[in-house]
């Protein structure tokens, strides 16, 4: 039977349609992987890239949109919204079919290798894959960005698990793992106050105190005169997205600030969306087998 493996890798660059459009390129007409969807920001500067396929022909790809993004991506000039440490700033791979974590973790390992010794690039491996607690969280080891990362990885605690303890001087660093799947869903609200979003962050994740399966951060959308709570939830089936989004409901209400709206990043599956309409029209006694769409599929 065959293998399928799904990766969202993340790149720094979402304004410049060109050197987009070059990266796409590496997953488009490849034998063996689909390009599913991807979406850029400009606020975020940050193009995020979903695909499916056989693991050794995803595995390829990823090889060849490491190459073109180092050369196209300049991370000494970047700037944008959201945190980022590389030029491929992370790249997951999830267990989609006849696969399990463990195989994933494999190939999260034997990709990070063979990019690392190609490109010169330090690697961490991160979530499933990661070598200690510490490096677990994606936040943690991004944490003072790439500006910060040249000192960071030569300290002990923060060696790279592939390549020297010395960043790429235009790619920065890169985080590859294996992970379940995840939802990038974002709040939009109606103020240009950036400590705001922050404040409500702050009480949404899980690491401020918050719920569990929640990953928050404040990010400015000058360009609409907005900010956003911009999140990865890391396990929607035990912390549904209706429930953060009327928790960061409540906390507006405490600034005088309105929630005007919410994003989804990339694909999710199906079962999100029947849990939130299941949570907000009420419906008693539903089974996810009344979707047409999922009976079709079967």
């Amino acid at each position: 039977m065959n293998k399928l493996v799904q990766c969202v890798p993340n790149f720094s660059e979402g304004r410049d349609k060109d050197k987009i459009e070059k990266i796409i390129d590496c997953f488009r007409g490849k034998d063996g992987v689909k390009l599913l969807d991807y979406s850029s920001d400009k606020d975020h500067n940050r193009s995020v890239v979903t695909l499916v396929g056989e693991p050794n022909e995803v595995e390829k790809a990823m090889i060849e949109a490491f190459g073109v993004a180092i050369e196209l991506i300049d991370m000494t000039k970047h700037e944008g919204q959201h945190p980022r440490m590389g030029a491929v700033d992370v790249c997951p791979f999830i267990p989609i079919k006849n696969m399990d974590i463990n195989e994933a973790k494999e190939l999260a390992e034997k990709l990070a290798k063979e990019v690392s010794e190609k490109y010169n690039l330090p690697i961490f491996l991160y979530e499933k894959s990661a070598t200690a607690a510490h490096r677990q969280n994606l936040a943690k080891i991004r944490k003072g960005q790439f500006e910060g990362m040249a000192d960071k990885i030569k300290e002990e605690d923060w060696k790279p698990d592939y390549g020297q303890g010395e960043i790429h001087p235009t790619a920065g660093v890169t985080a590859i793992g294996a992970r379940m799947p995840l939802v990038a869903f974002n709040v939009l609200l109606d103020t240009s106050n950036l400590e705001i979003a922050n404040k409500i962050a702050r009480c949404v994740r899980h690491i401020s105190g918050g719920l569990r399966y929640c990953k928050a951060i404040g990010i400015d959308m000058p360009e609409r005169g907005i900010t956003q709570v911009s999140m990865n939830m890391t396990d929607y089936t035990k912390t549904p997205l209706y429930r953060v989004f009327e928790l960061i409901r409540i906390e507006a209400k405490r600034y005088g600030v309105n929630v005007v709206g919410s994003e989804v990043i990339g694909l999710v599956p199906m079962d999100v969306f029947i849990n939130i309409g299941e949570y907000y029209l009420g419906i008693e006694g539903f089974n996810p087998s009344q979707v047409l769409e999922k009976n079709l599929m079967e």
